[in-house]
């Protein structure tokens, strides 16, 4: 089922037209979205793009394709829906970014007199309530690094 605070409307609108000689991955972990499924997340979503409206009604699958590839090149912005909610996962990880680094740095220096000292800790593994597909999504953008085993770091200077 479809959540739309947590999750991204574009992984379901991907994985309409999702084909396995696509290359990069299926944001639905190898399953196809129906074109009902895509409509009824729309739905949830509230208002959309009107020409993005317009292409499920018709279930257009090339003109879906266009629009995919506009967004993944950076041509076309994303949905707002979509950069909303891409704005608060970014939000929820630097929150737990700064809480993890704060419990670390509080423990680390030794008796209570002593000066303390910096966290090394770089990378975290980000909130789980939103799914893997935001995270990927703001790796893509830049706007985190993706790391190994599910850990994210932000970029330098961010």
């Amino acid at each position: 089922m479809f959540d739309p605070q947590m999750e991204l409307l574009m992984t379901v609108l991907i994985a309409v037209v999702h084909e396995p000689t696509l290359e990069g991955p299926n944001p639905l972990d190898g399953s196809r979205a129906t074109w009902a499924e895509a409509k009824a997340a729309r739905e949830a979503c509230g208002e959309i793009e009107e020409d993005v409206g317009m292409i499920l009604d018709l279930e257009d699958e090339d003109e879906l394709k266009a629009v995919i590839a506009e967004w993944m090149s950076g041509k076309r912005h994303l949905l707002v829906h979509d950069r909303d909610v891409l704005k608060r996962a970014l939000k929820a990880f630097r929150k737990r970014l700064k809480v993890t680094l704060l419990d670390a740095e509080s423990s680390l220096g030794g008796g209570p007199m002593s000066g303390g000292r910096k966290s090394s800790i770089m990378g975290i593994r980000p909130p789980e309530r939103y799914p893997r597909s935001v995270w990927d999504e703001l790796a893509r953008q830049g706007r985190l690094i993706d790391g190994r085993q599910g850990l994210f770091e932000l970029p330098p200077g961010g």
